[in-house]
């Protein structure tokens, strides 16, 4: 090989490896176009996000109207069972009351309120409601209501002698306090006497 032919070779990748190499940039607009998608796949899911926000507003606010619907429909009828379990002693105190107003012996009439109070009573104690034991007991400011004091030789002092009327606990909780009235000791009462020795009669010299 000349040297002429050499040199020419040597120009000639000299010059390969100076020209700029082919274009590989995308095309104008193709970076434009990617955000178009990635903004509308956001905004997509921005407003199924959005729609869910709403539906759990929606529920939460049907929650709450349903709880206090359900809270009100407890309180007006929260003694609905008590008030079952009352209507038969009604009844039996109407039979009473129409056998009352027929005449005859009262004997039956008295024996038919006892049993309509019994089983009022009874129908309360179902329901958690019990009478407070007051005569006899030592006075209790917790559930009893002191309305006077008598004074009693044949009783403890503070000890209830008299029911005025009857005190009820619901459960553990006092519903109304006896109203009672207090032994207290009798007062002693002795005679005075500013001498002890008796006075002779100035007569009896």
């Amino acid at each position: 090989m000349t040297e002429e032919t050499k040199n020419n070779a040597t120009e000639d990748q000299t010059a390969q490896e100076a020209s700029p190499p082919e274009n590989t940039a995308k095309p104008p607009g193709a970076d434009l176009d990617s955000l178009r998608q990635e903004l509308a796949a956001k905004e997509l899911e921005a407003k199924t996000n959005y729609d869910r926000f709403l539906r759990q507003v929606a529920e939460l606010d049907n929650f709450k109207k349903r709880t206090a619907r359900e809270r009100d429909d407890a309180i007006r009828f929260a003694n609905e069972a008590m008030i079952k379990d009352l209507l038969p002693v009604v009844d039996n105190l109407e039979r009473a009351v129409a056998h009352a107003a027929g005449g005859g012996n009262g004997k039956p009439i008295v024996e038919g309120v006892e049993m309509v109070l019994k089983g009022l009573l009874d129908v309360l104690g179902k329901h958690g409601v019990t009478q407070i034991s007051a005569l006899g007991q030592s006075f209790d400011p917790s559930k009893h209501e002191a309305m006077a004091q008598v004074e009693s030789e044949s009783h403890e002092p503070n000890a209830v002698v008299d029911e005025l009327h009857k005190g009820y606990m619901l459960r553990d909780r006092l519903l109304r306090p006896a109203l009672v009235s207090v032994a207290k000791a009798p007062e002693t009462r002795e005679k005075k006497n500013g001498d002890s020795k008796v006075e002779n009669d100035p007569g009896d010299d």
